[in-house]
């Protein structure tokens, strides 16, 4: 839905939090969860769909005849697609997926190939007037290698992607961009990674030129495909877990010329006291299907865990004051419960992001994304999933009505 007072911000949540692999089982969560989460939040107004499509989805979908008959349905659900999780290629929701979640990745071709087809379902289905959004993979998992490593690779494939959102521009008129989206122990884990990134290997003065070369394209209109159609996709709950500022992060990347193409309106697991109650009661997060990567903060210092299962075994055989200051987990909680038992959600993060996304221009795609509904503690999701749906959505535009006040 485009967010009252905010003309041209779009707001929606991500139907990753509902199973489904094929395009039928994709059709179906919107007929049945979408539709409704509709009915309650923007009843008489369009509503936005974060749609998720696996790889064997898209391909269903990609059919012109399925294309066709998806789009009008959505002129009569009154409904539009404006973004889509690309990052999970593979089976997601209900089934352990862990570091499986980031492959194929920007170091196979795969994942180009998957964005592609993504890219084209979205110039296809996406309003004429909305620009469209994917969100992916932020490179690799960092156990493929460093930065120093892996970017030349990666930025070469990004390069071809680039190339193909401008000839999807040129030839249907439709702008859609990819958002690479930090995350906790991957090869760009914080907004400083990928500005990082972005300076060393996308928009360096040799990859302009590679770029050029490949479109025919001058080397100034190169570096303006890459800074328009390459970008970022700030994930709230990552940012969070990586004990980032709102206004450091949004500033670090606008002062590089890094456009966030998209903002996970998310919230993570604060634990301020980790003792042994709060780290005994840590353990009912600690799922089989997810990756719940932790960040440890003692005094300035940051130590960082793959899994929460690693965090509390390193826990377990330390002394009480071996266990930090704080803990941030990358477990992706109820923007509305803002405590969580003993914990705390980060809040204190999302907040002031969303006031400062409401005062300002920096981003224009908006997702919701509580993927993690289904593996929650019970006590914590007790209400129906589209009610919890609705009401994150609707504590959101609560925040972003007065951040813009």
């Amino acid at each position: 839905m485009i967010v009252a007072g905010s003309p041209g911000v779009h707001l929606t949540y991500c139907t990753n939090i509902h199973r489904g692999e094929t395009w039928d089982e994709v059709l179906q969560n919107i007929r049945s969860y979408v539709c409704d989460v509709k009915a309650r939040v923007c009843p008489d107004r369009p509503f936005g769909i974060g749609l998720r499509l696996s790889a064997v989805a898209a391909r269903q979908l990609a059919a012109p005849d399925v294309l066709a008959s998806f789009r009008h349905f959505l002129e009569q659900s009154g409904l539009y697609v404006f973004t889509v999780n690309g990052f999970p290629y593979g089976p997601f929701a209900g089934a352990p997926v862990k570091e499986r979640v980031y492959r194929p990745d920007w170091l196979e071709d795969e994942r180009v190939a998957y964005t592609d087809e993504l890219a084209r379902i979205l110039a296809a289905v996406a309003p004429a007037n909305v620009d469209a959004s994917i969100s992916s993979v932020p490179g690799c998992f960092r156990a493929r290698g460093t930065l120093a490593e892996v970017g030349p690779e990666i930025a070469a494939r990004l390069r071809r992607q680039a190339a193909t959102l401008w000839s999807l521009r040129e030839t249907t008129g439709r702008t859609v961009t990819l958002a690479l989206e930090p995350e906790p122990h991957c090869v760009m884990e914080t907004t400083a990674d990928a500005a990082a990134f972005f300076e060393q290997f996308v928009l360096a003065a040799a990859s302009v030129r590679e770029l050029s070369a490949l479109t025919g394209l001058s080397h100034a209109r190169a570096e303006q495909v890459l800074r328009h159609h390459v970008g970022v996709c700030l994930d709230a709950c990552h940012a969070a877990v990586e004990f980032e500022s709102p206004e450091e992060a949004v500033g670090r990347l606008t002062a590089a010329g890094i456009r966030i193409l998209k903002v996970q309106v998310s919230a993570g697991l604060r634990v301020p006291k980790p003792d042994a109650v709060a780290l005994s009661a840590l353990e009912r997060f600690a799922e089989d299907v997810y990756l719940h990567q932790v960040v440890v903060r003692t005094g300035d210092q940051l130590t960082r865990f793959a899994d929460l299962p690693d965090a509390l075994s390193a826990a377990a055989v330390g002394a009480d004051t071996d266990r930090g200051d704080e803990w941030r987990v990358h477990f992706h909680v109820p923007l509305f419960r803002e405590r969580l038992g003993p914990f705390l959600n980060t809040q204190t993060f999302l907040e002031p992001l969303l006031a400062l996304l409401a005062s300002t221009d920096a981003c224009r795609h908006l997702e919701v994304e509580t993927y993690t509904w289904d593996v929650l503690p019970i006590e914590y999701r007790r209400q129906p999933v589209v009610e919890a749906i609705a009401r994150e959505l609707t504590w959101t535009l609560g925040r972003l009505r007065v951040g813009a006040s």
